[in-house]
């Protein structure tokens, strides 16, 4: 009997080794899987911190681009208005040949700019607005209402809905001598 004692003391110690050898490997398995859940959360944050960097340097780029080509436009809108202003003299001095070339370069330079989303802002018998015009001078006048642009001095630009460049011009303001007149008309 007692080989039976013995074997039963065997397999308790067995039992015994065996749960304490389960036991350590749960709390290894545990503590494994809870630094892969770190590990993982730490890649999902770097992940999202990448992207969040790409769509920065992609913004910012995109920003450049638009500043660039902004400035580029800006260039050339001053070789086109010059152009238009020399044209006007070529028109004066009736050279038909030289009128036609310049008419070409000119049509074409406009073209190339109101492609890349340039267009002029209309002002002469509008209201002024201060986001699209600056105002140079008011002038008293009986022919347009008081706050309507009269005189552009500069032409003013709009480049993909924001404004490029505003217009120089003179607003209408009240006239004295209407004033007068109007009361007498009254009385």
């Amino acid at each position: 009997m007692s080989s039976n004692n013995d074997n039963k003391e065997i397999n308790a110690g067995l039992e015994a080794k065996l749960k304490q050898k389960v036991t350590k490997l749960e709390a290894a398995l545990e503590e494994k899987t809870k630094l892969e859940e770190t590990y993982l959360n730490q890649l999902k944050y770097a992940r999202a911190d990448l992207e969040n960097i790409q769509k920065h340097v992609h913004r910012r780029i995109d920003e450049g681009i638009t500043r660039e080509k902004e400035n580029l436009i800006m260039q050339i809108l001053t070789i086109a208005e010059e152009l238009d202003i020399v044209l006007n003299e070529a028109r004066k001095a009736k050279n038909p040949t030289l009128l036609e070339g310049m008419e070409m370069i000119r049509k074409k330079l406009w073209k190339i700019i109101s492609c890349e989303g340039l267009c002029p802002i209309e002002a002469i018998g509008k209201p002024f607005d201060p986001n699209l015009h600056d105002a140079v001078q008011e002038v008293e006048t009986c022919d347009y209402p008081v706050g309507v642009i009269v005189e552009e001095i500069k032409k003013g630009y709009l480049i993909n809905g924001k404004v490029f460049r505003p217009c120089l011009v003179k607003v209408a303001c009240s006239n004295p001598d209407s004033d007068k007149i109007k009361k007498e008309n009254e009385t």
